[in-house]
């Protein structure tokens, strides 16, 4: 799964345009990568960015441009990301929200996000550990 691999891409400053890196990151892998559409809908969408996107006012673009995957594939992505720190490790999800939380500091964008999405994001995590356990 690429996606999982290039989820954060938006974050490499040569790519910023908006400041929402799923959506940079998913455009340059549309436009310039030549990504398939299912990687780049995956990458635009991954850990809940529908909340930052419409926190940003940038949500209408990221729909429309590129629509959310709905099941399994989306809840991986999701589990890939908020289930390894920044650095590659294995970490519960609790934990990475809560590292979310402190780098971006009380009342940033990003964290009022993720704060809003932590729910959502511990569901997906959770769907995944579940279809994993019974495989």
């Amino acid at each position: 799964m690429s996606a999982a691999w290039l989820h954060d891409i938006g974050y490499a400053p040569d790519l910023v345009v908006t400041g929402m890196h799923q959506l940079d990151g998913a455009r340059y892998l549309r436009d310039v990568a030549q990504a398939d559409d299912l990687t780049c809908r995956l990458v635009a969408n991954h850990s809940c960015a529908h909340i930052e996107g419409r926190n940003r006012g940038l949500g209408d673009e990221l729909t429309t441009e590129f629509p959310p995957v709905a099941g399994l594939l989306s809840d991986a992505i999701t589990y890939a990301d908020m289930t390894t720190t920044p650095d590659g490790e294995p970490v519960e999800v609790e934990m990475r929200l809560a590292e979310i939380l402190d780098r971006y500091g009380e009342g940033d964008l990003v964290a009022d996000s993720i704060r809003e999405a932590s729910p959502l994001i511990i569901r997906s995590v959770q769907t995944i550990k579940a279809a994993l356990a019974d495989c």
